[in-house]
């Protein structure tokens, strides 16, 4: 087990396996290193070398009260991998770790990525108002906020039929899924959880997209009902420079875990490319 603890000493855990590029990823929320499994396995052996990290006050790593914002979440990245000399790195998120990997990029990483991946994105901005009418309404995060702060062992569980479509009909449901989720997200700490709500929901990226020059690759399920992708990726890929988009009929928010192998293989792709 891994831990590099940050300036202000912030304990971060992370997974670095293998040689060659490296590729880091960016876990969602309130999950952990462990939801790239099935990309970590896949991209190692493909000769890559392979960074994941719990994000501050998720999995293993410190349950910070405070530092719980985007900003600060890109800078810890940033401490990572100046730490780890990372360079010529892709950098691939998923959720909320698609914000957190394209603030990181444009705040600090330019110089040390070579191309980025963004799935599932929260990007640019989910809250719907006067100027993003297709958005979410603020109701759903409060329900989100209110369930994790009174309800979480339950809502933990409850969710992960939405998140991976598992209340479709004729879903295959796979309990140990279900399972995975739930454990990673009790790992972590409720006030970080709590916070990162806020974080995921009302952050805007949008002049992070505008200020990457670097090749993009942009992958929503149409049937995300999570992160709805005509507000996000179809937005997202037309404000980046350099941006490709992919979106695919029925999958789910977490289809890196449903799909791992359409996903893996569009990746693989678009970073030979």
């Amino acid at each position: 087990m891994s831990k590099f603890t940050l300036k202000d000493g912030t304990e971060i855990y992370y997974k670095d396996w293998g040689t060659g590029q490296p590729i880091f990823f960016h876990h969602g929320w309130p999950l952990s290193a462990d939801d790239w499994d099935a990309q970590m396995m896949f991209f190692l052996k493909e000769g890559f070398r392979v960074i994941a990290h719990d994000r501050r006050g998720h999995g293993r790593s410190t349950q910070t009260a405070t530092g719980n914002d985007m900003d600060t979440y890109a800078a810890d990245v940033a401490e990572l991998t100046a730490f780890l000399d990372l360079k010529d790195a892709i950098h691939i998120g998923h959720s909320t770790g698609g914000g957190e990997a394209i603030r990181y990029v444009a705040q600090h990483g330019q110089a040390r990525v070579a191309k980025a991946v963004l799935i599932s994105a929260v990007t640019p901005y989910m809250i719907k108002d006067e100027n993003n009418p297709d958005g979410v309404p603020m109701e759903v995060f409060d329900d989100i906020r209110f369930n994790t702060a009174n309800n979480r062992q339950q809502f933990y569980q409850d969710i992960t039929f939405p998140f991976y479509g598992y209340n479709r009909e004729g879903a295959n449901v796979k309990k140990g899924i279900q399972d995975n989720w739930w454990r990673q997200g009790m790992m972590g700490g409720i006030k970080a959880h709590y916070d990162c709500v806020k974080v995921f929901s009302e952050t805007d990226f949008t002049e992070d997209l505008k200020s990457v020059d670097l090749p993009v690759l942009v992958l929503h399920g149409e049937d995300d009902q999570i992160v709805p992708y005509a507000t996000t990726a179809l937005k997202a890929a037309q404000l980046l420079k350099n941006g490709t988009l992919i979106t695919y009929p029925g999958f789910p928010h977490g289809m890196p875990t449903t799909e791992a192998s359409t996903i893996n293989s569009d990746i693989l792709a678009f970073i030979k490319a």
